[in-house]
């Protein structure tokens, strides 16, 4: 709870020195002596529950969404050892980790992957590949059983909202702003908002989202060392290092789009498209969880 009031007061922190700064710097005068006429307070609020409505909807139907888009069976009655086995080692880890039961489900993909998502941390989901249980041991799959756990405990999947929220409300803003900009100061349009506005809301918030989600990846790297270590705190770290150490002969992960940021393996890339990575390079988490001296 406290880390959502400290994301919540630090948006609305942000929004509010974005609008001092934009009247300090003078940037309203300017446009209204243009004719613009712009309400920075109307176009922020807007923003913001645009951005953080489309975020908190995502989120809110994230369960359905995980189970549609997987083919996710969750397990209710155990249908045979290995469910039994599942459920009672999720059950275990949740009450070590101070969280109510997830639902449990399992996935037909071959690939070796999880994910946990959920709206709330007491009402969660987490599911594995059929690919992870034939391809790993099960003190491995116990340590990505952990790593799952953690997300949840830590609040993830609401932090991450929290986050894309607030990218969502600045790339709403400043490309309307350098719409009105392009618009009637440099097309000289007085009637309205012309062509040229929607054009270049469109690019900027295109060119802004792009650059938007190098923040967002960034938090998903940082939050998957975090959940690592939690698993290491769960299980031991010998048991994660093995499982990442098996993840490294995964093939490409298969979840979908939205749901590749939740997964225990992300995809793997070179260069500058680092910066997009859901997730960090295995060697690196693996490195972390050694730690200095070994």
């Amino acid at each position: 709870m406290k880390r959502i009031f400290l994301f919540l007061m630090t948006n609305i922190a942000v929004l509010v020195v974005l609008s001092v700064v934009l009247r300090l710097l003078g940037v309203d005068r300017i446009l209204d002596e243009s004719g613009t006429g712009l309400n920075y307070q109307n176009l922020l609020i807007l923003s913001a529950v645009i951005g953080f409505g489309g975020a908190f909807i995502s989120l809110a139907i994230s369960k359905w969404m995980a189970k549609r888009g997987t083919g996710a069976r969750v397990i209710v009655q155990p249908a045979n050892e290995t469910e039994s086995w599942l459920l009672s080692t999720v059950q275990r880890l949740s009450r070590d980790a101070g969280i109510e039961m997830p639902e449990v489900a399992i996935y037909d993909a071959p690939d070796m992957n999880a994910f946990a998502t959920g709206a709330r941390r007491n009402a969660a989901l987490v599911a594995v590949s059929t690919g992870l249980l034939r391809g790993m041991d099960r003190q491995q799959v116990e340590a990505v059983l952990g790593h799952e756990i953690s997300h949840v405990a830590n609040g993830d999947m609401v932090t991450l909202a929290l986050v894309q929220g607030v990218v969502n409300t600045f790339v709403i803003f400043l490309s309307r702003i350098v719409g009105h900009v392009i618009d009637r100061v440099i097309l000289k349009n007085d009637r309205g908002h012309g062509i040229g506005y929607f054009v270049s809301v469109l690019a900027a918030q295109v060119v802004l989202g792009f650059l938007a989600s190098m923040i967002v990846m960034w938090v998903s790297r940082h939050r998957e060392f975090r959940a690592d270590a939690g698993a290491a705190s769960l299980v031991g770290a010998p048991g994660m290092i093995s499982a990442l150490q098996r993840l490294e002969s995964n093939t490409q992960a298969a979840l979908p789009e939205q749901l590749q940021a939740f997964g225990i393996s992300g995809t793997r890339t070179h260069g500058w498209r680092r910066l997009f990575m859901s997730h960090p390079p295995i060697q690196e988490r693996i490195a972390a969880l050694r730690g200095p001296t070994q």
